[in-house]
């Protein structure tokens, strides 16, 4: 390999970009319209278009990405996390384009990244495995027929999903329904793929996860595991390594259970095995993803093990550094620095980093994909930056972490930024009483949150494109709106103001009303929910704050800002 294009964005992709910078590769960099100054195409040797403004114009274009493989002469791709990097059709075009894909092989994206599949190879093995579906859900009648027969709560998963994307949990019967509906809605806009399954819900259990490597050839090496229980809306926010509170046991049937189920399928490349600890004890296979994890730097922190040279390494065909799993050396957190509201339900809070003071001194490690006067854009995901912190012991990287995020200061947008500072002071979280589960965050910690201040959305930042001519040759230049006139928004990008309007109905969060739940001229109650909106890929439900008859102000597929009046109460 000598070029290699970083099919992605944001943090990733700078993480990606500086792997290369190190083993001498040129990196390539891919941005839609608004990513045309991103960090990311700041840092890479070479960047090329993909023209849009949605990810599934964008990052999600597999045609377009080989594209600009092309053009730039890349031999390798390297997908990130998220958009197409657990895509086996994708990864399929990239190999039949003559490219080295970094990353499984196709043929195991399809057995392992279909979560389906995953759970008979997992049968197969004999890892141990809640009550779920083994095929996908044709609909929601089939998902509706597993919970009358199993009992609640289930939880509803997007196939071929990851990161908390298209999963939803329906705690009764009744709504089953409305989950597999917003599960395959979010699948579709995050993943391209509708499929959905369902299984058993594991109630106050803990999320740990093995990191493994393989070469292709069936030798597997499990590098560490992670505890990743502290979540909202199921996405990660805290994770550690290794995992606190294991018995032997335990530790030795997660990482017996990862390594024979890649195994099982020659792996080759970066990839995590995770599973639920129940209460009691039980261990439970949850899913494999077929990729690098957001989490994997705390891995590298107590391995010593950088997993993106180890997926190089491999992708050429060199094999592994590593010919068993390291023995920890210490403890890390990872505090993923989403824009995110944690007082407001972590809603999604897009916009411009105003000012950043980022932690230093020993053991601490700042990933990002944004500098001060970045954009985080409402179009993709949420996730701006990740802080590691490494020391000798559980206890000493609790004291540090909670240096270091005291440093750490954002303005401009929301951030998650108070949730973590409180996560470190919280007795529930201290070495010796180690509690928390998937559900603590809701029913714990974000009562005690407060609302930090609304920001406007940020400029919307379509380009315009304008055919031009250098050296007779005819070439397209894409410039900002506002470079030739102004556009329907001010140059602040506020929104018109409603203020004092007690019949509107606004939007929490910027982003795109994907469905009305209640038609217009309807009756309504207060409280009823009334609309969906997709923003930074999850969607939010808009609740009614009076009774009345609604009266929709936009129409499905619009883009809104935060506070808009999107429907008035009569």
């Amino acid at each position: 390999m000598e070029k290699i294009l970083i099919a992605n964005r944001g943090e990733i992709a700078v993480r990606v970009i500086r792997a290369c910078a190190e083993a001498g590769y040129t990196s390539v960099a891919v941005y839609a319209d608004q990513d045309v100054d991103a960090m990311h195409v700041r840092l890479a040797d070479e960047a090329y278009a993909l023209p849009g403004t949605s990810a599934s114009e964008t990052y999600l274009n597999a045609e377009r990405l080989l594209a600009a493989a092309e053009s730039a002469g890349a031999d390798a791709v390297h997908p990130g996390y998220g958009f197409l990097s657990e895509n086996a059709e994708f990864a399929r075009a990239v190999e039949q384009a003559g490219l080295i894909w970094i990353g499984p092989a196709p043929e195991t994206i399809e057995a392992l990244g279909d979560k389906v599949t995953a759970r008979s190879i997992a049968v197969r093995i004999g890892a141990p495995l809640a009550a779920g579906t083994e095929e996908p859900l044709r609909d929601a009648q089939e998902a509706l027929a597993f919970a009358r027969e199993h009992g609640a709560p289930v939880v509803i998963k997007a196939a071929f999903g990851g990161g908390g994307r298209g999963l939803k949990i329906a705690r009764s019967v009744d709504d089953v329904a409305s989950a597999f509906d917003s599960a395959t809605r979010e699948s579709v806009a995050a993943f391209g793929r509708p499929e959905c399954f369902i299984e058993r819900y594991l109630e106050r259990a803990r999320h740990v996860e093995a990191q493994i490597l393989g070469d292709g050839e069936g030798n597997v090496i499990v590098v560490g595991d992670r505890d990743c229980s502290l979540q909202r809306r199921s996405q990660k926010l805290v994770e550690e390594a290794p995992a606190p509170g294991l018995t032997q046991q335990q530790r030795a049937r997660i990482h017996d259970a990862a390594r024979d189920i890649c195994a099982a399928v020659q792996y080759r490349g970066a990839g995590t095995v995770e599973f639920l600890l129940a209460e009691d004890g039980t261990v439970s296979f949850l899913e494999v993803n077929t990729r690098l994890q957001v989490e994997h730097p705390v891995t590298e922190a107590v391995t010593g093990v950088d997993l993106v040279q180890e997926q190089f390494r491999i992708a050429e065909g060199r094999g592994m550094s590593i010919t068993a799993t390291p023995e920890p050396n210490g403890h890390a957190f990872e505090f993923r620095l989403n824009a995110e509201d944690p007082g407001r339900g972590f809603l999604p809070s897009p916009g411009r980093i105003q000012g950043l003071r980022v932690p230093g001194g020993p053991g601490v490690r700042w990933d990002a994909g944004v500098e001060a006067g970045d954009v985080v854009e409402s179009a993709f995901d949420s996730l701006a930056a990740k802080l590691i912190v490494h020391a000798p012991d559980r206890d000493s990287a609790l004291v540090r972490s909670r240096r270091a995020l005291r440093e750490l200061e954002v303005t401009g947008v929301a951030t998650v930024l108070p949730f973590a500072r409180a996560v470190v002071e919280a007795r529930d979280f201290q070495t010796d009483s180690f509690s928390v589960t998937t559900q603590w965050i809701a029913a714990e910690l974000m009562p005690r949150l407060e609302a930090q201040s609304r920001t406007l959305r940020a400029d919307h930042r379509e380009l315009q494109r304008v055919a031009i001519e250098i050296d007779g040759r005819r070439v397209v230049l894409g410039v900002p709106p506002g470079l030739f006139a102004l556009g329907p928004q001010s140059a602040t990008g506020e929104a018109a103001s409603d203020e004092g309007d007690e019949t509107g109905v606004r939007a929490p969060v910027p982003g795109s009303l994907v469905t009305w739940l209640i038609d217009d001229g309807a009756k309504i109650e207060e409280g009823d929910e009334v609309a969906v909106i997709d923003a930074m890929k999850m969607e939010t439900r808009v609740a009614s704050h009076r009774a009345g008859t609604l009266v929709h102000e936009v129409s499905e597929g619009e883009s809104v800002a935060v506070d808009q009046v999107i429907a008035r109460i009569e």
